[in-house]
């Protein structure tokens, strides 16, 4: 079967009809110039040197480089090969704090802003996953089902704000609850048979965090979803900034008796709660080794088929077109203009050129 992998290439065709106009133009102006600097009476003799033969020549050798460059630039194929390719990996929640402390810049640009970079590397280091997105934090609500679409995820991190959720706080037994009905609606069935590994990472500074959720942590665990928890943060905090709807600085949020409300990382529950879900806790570092830690734990765990598709492969024949071409255009390029055997005229003798 031959066929062309990149139809859009034959577009740059129309570049063959623009040599061929453009050429006969500057030729046609540069030789009527040429009469009406030196005379119409002399300029056939001066110009007769000139091999129009060959002028056509070069302009066809012009043309059919362009060609053939354009063939190859459109990937022609022949063959194919059919191969099994099969996807494997884990099923990911990332459960994200957005509560309002997780605006406070003891880290920068923000605490919420160095989670969804760092995530978002994550995505990029643990391919072939399926991963879905939570936002969480005095409630919790679900942005993306599970999906193996790097870039949907990605959309889905970049757009975590606080308003993201309708109250405010920071309830870990709602975000579990929540990535739970995740993995149950989105995910691969299981049975006797099948058996899929599920983790749920937290991303949050630990503050404020609601009664329950180490039991609901060991419950999980014992289903089989193994939770990890990454801390952002400082343990001398930060205040809490607040701004208008422009992202200018009004000022810091303060409590009911007018002092700026500091907000500390909580990393003793968020250990106790990795701990709880039988997994690992990490304090976040922004561009740390926290980071690659975390791919290597979760590498280590047992990785399910998700599904397997049937690809084609084509072997590519672009390197023939292209190599006419640049012999094309070598040849374009050291071919004179001069007609073969012509004599000069110096004075009274006629010289071979030299």
């Amino acid at each position: 079967m031959f066929r062309f992998e990149n139809i859009a290439a034959f577009n740059y065709l129309w570049l063959i009809p623009a040599i061929i106009v453009i050429g006969f133009f500057f030729d046609r102006r540069s030789r009527k110039q040429m009469q009406e600097a030196i005379g119409s009476r002399l300029y056939p003799f001066l110009s007769s040197s000139v091999s129009s033969k060959k002028r056509k020549i070069k302009t066809t050798l012009q043309v059919l480089a362009v060609f053939f460059f354009v063939l190859a630039l459109a990937r022609p194929q022949m063959g194919e090969s059919q191969q099994e390719v099969k996807s494997e990996g884990v099923e990911i929640i990332f459960a994200v704090d957005v509560s309002e402390s997780m605006m406070a810049e003891d880290v920068k640009p923000s605490r919420l802003a160095q989670a969804k970079v760092e995530l978002s590397r994550l995505i990029d280091l643990m391919p072939g996953n399926k991963v879905g997105v939570v936002a969480f934090a005095g409630s919790a609500a679900l942005l993306s089902p599970l999906t193996n679409d790097p870039g949907a995820i990605k959309m889905y991190l970049e757009s975590l704000e606080p308003s993201s959720v309708s109250s405010q706080g920071t309830n870990f037994t709602d975000a579990l609850k929540t990535a739970k009905e995740a993995f149950e609606r989105g995910g691969v069935s299981t049975d006797e048979v099948v058996k899929v590994t599920r983790v749920i990472l937290i991303a949050s500074d630990g503050e404020d965090h609601e009664q329950g959720a180490l039991d609901e942590a060991q419950k999980m665990a014992k289903e089989g979803i193994r939770i990890f928890t990454l801390a952002y943060g400082t343990e001398k905090g930060g205040a809490i900034p607040v701004r208008d709807g422009m992202g200018f600085l009004k000022g810091y949020k303060k409590d009911r008796q007018g002092q700026t409300v500091l907000t500390t990382v909580k990393g003793d529950a968020l250990r106790a709660l990795a701990e709880a879900g039988q997994g690992s806790f990490y304090f976040a570092t922004f561009g740390g080794d926290q980071t690659k830690l975390l791919v290597e734990d979760i590498g280590k765990l047992e990785r399910t088929q998700f599904d397997s598709t049937v690809a084609t492969q084509y072997e590519e024949r672009f390197q023939t077109f292209l190599l006419i071409g640049i012999i094309l255009a070598l040849l374009e390029l050291f071919l004179g203009e001069r007609r073969a055997g012509f004599r000069f005229w110096k004075g009274r003798y006629e010289v071979p050129p030299s």
